[in-house]
């Protein structure tokens, strides 16, 4: 009787072990975005830079990824595939376009197993200049627009803790040489104020007036003497 019973039921279970190897396999959980690995070093040392911020642009849609690079100078970061990425280093108030990046479209239960690796080589600029860091006519007193920029300084400086600064002050050839130097070395000064009472090391930031002794426009137009009145950020170290 038992014996019966037991060929009994596997007859009946076999369908459902036959339906069982005919249905087929739920499709795999796999990543469906990429790894990527990024180095940045300076391209004349090698020397692997840290706290910089690089960006992936996606050529389909606008997106925008970004990236910290760490004190070995490197991050990770997954971008979706089936696209192309233009790659920027974010500098201070604007960006330079590096390279690009093709992450080719998978297919089903495909997925990337390897990183993709980038490696960014960078010239890093010396100097810059801290466009609308206007004054008041004759005066070292910021005018109300120009904080937004030096609060951009600020942020810049606490993401560069290692760097120190010059702060260059500088004017066009309207009136004398000496109260023009004694202005732009005030202004300066002015900057330099600021920054440290954000927060910024007194051991880091430098304040030196050039006056109308190092012009990069012509002082005959408007335009020019516009140009030339400026505050200028010079990287020492």
């Amino acid at each position: 009787m038992t014996r019966r019973l037991f060929y009994l039921l596997l007859v009946l279970a076999m369908p459902f072990a036959i339906n069982a190897q005919s249905t087929p396999a739920a499709p795999m959980n796999l990543p469906k975005d990429a790894p990527v690995n990024v180095s940045i070093a300076d391209a004349k040392s090698g020397n692997l830079l840290s706290s910089e911020i690089v960006i992936f642009k996606s050529r389909a849609n606008g997106t925008e990824f970004q990236g910290l690079s760490d004190s070995t100078g490197k991050f990770s970061l997954r971008l979706p595939n089936g696209t192309k990425y233009d790659i920027f280093i974010l500098g201070f108030h604007d960006s330079t376009s590096y390279n690009v990046l093709d992450i080719p479209a998978l297919k089903d239960n495909q997925y990337y197993k390897n990183p993709f690796n980038v490696d960014i080589q960078f010239e890093q600029p010396k100097s810059f200049v801290l466009d609308n860091c206007t004054f008041e006519t004759g005066k070292a007193t910021l005018q109300p627009e120009a904080y937004a920029v030096v609060d951009e300084l600020v942020e810049y400086l606490k993401r560069k803790e290692d760097e120190k600064i010059e702060l260059g002050g500088h004017t066009d050839n309207v009136g004398k040489a000496e109260a023009n130097m004694v202005l732009s070395t005030n202004r300066a000064n002015t900057v330099r104020a600021y920054l440290l009472m954000k927060g910024i090391s007194p051991d880091r930031v430098t304040a030196k007036g050039y006056g109308m002794t190092t012009p990069i426009a012509e002082n005959t137009t408007a335009e020019g003497r516009a140009l030339n009145r400026r505050t200028e950020v010079k990287i020492i170290e």
